[in-house]
């Protein structure tokens, strides 16, 4: 597990993002198991309740799901259903900005399409 990051953001989502994360990754497969909520409490030093949210998060989205008495679970098809939530979100956050910002300067769809390919040729 990787540490969370305190960025005024509530820890449940970062939790519920790390989880997602690791899914996206590989890291947690496909019915495999997630740790437990205390095993999230223990590491990140918080309330098991905030970990319960955080996980609760993924199984309201059916991205998890739990097994009575053995635990929670990666549902089939989580990786594609993280991969297009994150899309609509990456769109909502950063393209929608950036096309509206564009339109202020005048920059062109053409002319903003050039910069995002020179964005891409320095990584």
């Amino acid at each position: 597990m990787k540490q969370l990051i305190d960025d005024g953001r509530p820890i449940f989502l970062q939790i519920s993002e790390r989880i997602e994360d690791e899914i996206i990754e590989g890291g947690l497969p496909e019915e495999s198991q997630v740790p437990s909520t205390n095993q999230f409490a223990a590491f990140y030093k918080i309330n098991p309740a905030t970990a319960a949210k955080g996980v609760n998060l993924l199984v309201d989205e059916g991205i998890l799901y739990k097994k009575r008495g053995i635990g929670m679970f990666v549902a089939e098809g989580a990786r594609e259903k993280v991969i297009n939530k994150r899309k609509e979100q990456f769109f909502e956050q950063y393209v929608i900005t950036m096309v509206h910002e564009a339109k202020k300067l005048g920059i062109t769809v053409d002319q903003l399409t050039d910069m995002v390919r020179r964005g891409d040729e320095k990584q």
